[in-house]
C-alpha cells in the first residue's frame, strides 16, 4: 500500500480531517489534522483511525501504524 492511498482513504473517511502520511511499504506514520478527532480521548481517535485500517491490517497490506493527532491550531504552531 502507497502513502497517497493511506491518504486518500483516511481523507474520504474522516471529513474535516487532514492526513499527512510518511512512510512506505507497509510501515507508517500518520499525522491527523482535526479540531474534532483532537478533542476526543486517545483510545477514541485511535478507534476511529484503526476501524478504516482494519481490512489492510488484517491482510498485511499494512504492518505498522504509527499516529499523531493535532488540532488545526496545533498544526499551524508546529509548522
Amino acid at each position: 500500500m502507497q502513502a497517497v492511498e493511506v491518504k486518500s482513504l483516511l481523507e474520504a473517511k474522516l471529513p474535516g480531517t487532514e492526513v499527512v502520511v510518511e512512510g512506505e511499504g507497509c510501515n507508517f506514520q500518520l499525522n491527523l489534522i482535526s479540531d474534532e478527532l483532537a478533542g476526543m480521548s486517545p483510545v477514541k481517535r485511535q478507534q476511529q483511525v484503526y476501524a478504516h485500517l482494519n481490512a489492510w491490517i488484517a491482510d498485511g497490506s499494512i504492518h505498522a501504524v504509527t499516529m499523531k493527532f493535532f488540532s488545526l491550531a496545533g498544526w499551524a504552531e508546529r509548522s
